[in-house]
């Protein structure tokens, strides 16, 4: 089978194109489609596709007010996974974990101190193999605030990086944002 000029990216494995079989849809079944397993597959992945399209266009449900904020906050954690931080491995082979990832464990284990809220958290792959550094960002309560409140989110954090994760932290950078008043 000749393949037309066009550049796509959505060729089957018999050459067909994945856009030429779509615009079939409303016509009969062609020889080639009847007897091409990639083909008839796809055919019918299409046409599933094709009906839920109409019926979803077809649906007068109103979406929740929050679904736009929960769209773009499953869109955004997507992007984060992306930002793969490497892993020490006793191993051959190689290990990541999301930064994303890492930065639950450091807020939970910085919400875990009394007067202190986790905020903004930014992890990177430290200098030296298998350490990271850390930028996070703190609330702290006003009525709550001693000295020793940001050493014991210190040891907190790296505790809970080191048992949760199995690296050292070559950097914690703790920057206090903001006081709340405790209600």
């Amino acid at each position: 089978m000749a393949v037309n000029g066009t550049s796509s990216e959505y060729l089957l494995p018999c050459g067909r194109d994945v856009d030429e079989v779509w615009s079939g849809l409303g016509e009969p079944v062609d020889v080639h489609e009847r007897d091409c397993p990639h083909c008839r597959a796809t055919r019918g992945s299409l046409l599933v596709l094709r009906d839920v399209t109409r019926e979803l266009a077809d649906d007068e449900t109103e979406p929740s007010r929050d679904l736009t904020g929960r769209i773009m906050a499953a869109v955004r954690a997507d992007l984060r996974r992306h930002d793969l931080l490497p892993l020490p491995t006793p191993e051959p082979g190689s290990l990541e974990v999301s930064a994303q990832a890492v930065a639950a464990v450091v807020r939970f284990a910085a919400d875990g101190v009394a007067g202190v809220r986790a905020r903004r958290c930014r992890v990177t792959a430290g200098a030296a193999a298998g350490a990271l550094a850390v930028e996070l960002n703190l609330a702290v309560s006003y009525h709550g605030f001693v000295r020793h409140l940001l050493d014991d989110v210190r040891d907190r954090v790296e505790s809970a990086v080191g048992a949760r994760i199995g690296v050292r932290l070559e950097r914690l950078d703790l920057v206090l944002d903001d006081l709340y008043e405790d209600g």
